[in-house]
């Protein structure tokens, strides 16, 4: 499966469980936010996003849909283009790139959330990705937010749905 078919996927329904935790009117971060999926899901829910990708043109379908914000950014290569700005909610999805985590962190504010959901070791058995450096490690998710964030929900595990694949997903809120 493509990056591409990725993005047009529907809402990852972790991200849905979980996004009742982002107090209502709340901004949110989507980082890596392709075609904008989650974006998408948020603005419908009231809420003002900001979407960051390196291309933001597959978010234009988006401009009408409520307050939204593009950032074009190469997270990986460029500076953390929100400096201490912070949101009531912060979603990745099928994103990974480790010393982001830090500023991912830091970027929700008391009483958000951080719903984060990707791909981990294992996976390599079903395809892409399965570059070591694009799967998470056993327990990783949780040692990034050890300390910082109340965790609400984990899980490392295999799924059927919308693909076989390796996943490891967390949802954690910062206390007030």
């Amino acid at each position: 499966m493509t990056a591409s078919h990725l993005d047009h996927a529907p809402p990852s329904p972790w991200v849905c469980r979980f996004a009742r935790l982002v107090p209502t009117g709340s901004a949110v971060l989507d980082v890596a936010a392709g075609s904008g999926r989650h974006a998408g899901y948020f603005l419908r829910h009231g809420h003002p996003v900001v979407a960051v990708d390196r291309d933001t043109s597959a978010l234009t379908r988006l401009a009408s849909t409520g307050a939204l914000e593009t950032v074009a950014a190469d997270l990986e290569s460029g500076p953390w283009p929100f400096g201490s700005r912070r949101f009531g909610g912060v979603v990745v999805a099928n994103y990974l790139h480790r010393p982001l985590f830090p500023a991912l962190i830091a970027a929700v504010a008391p009483g958000g959330a951080l719903i984060y959901e990707t791909f981990a070791l294992g996976n390599e058995r079903f395809g892409k990705p399965s570059n070591p450096n694009f799967l998470l490690r056993p327990g990783e998710l949780l040692d990034a937010v050890r300390g910082r964030l109340r965790v609400v929900a984990y899980e490392d595990l295999e799924v059927s749905e919308p693909r076989p694949a390796v996943v490891q997903r967390i949802a954690a809120v910062c206390e007030p």
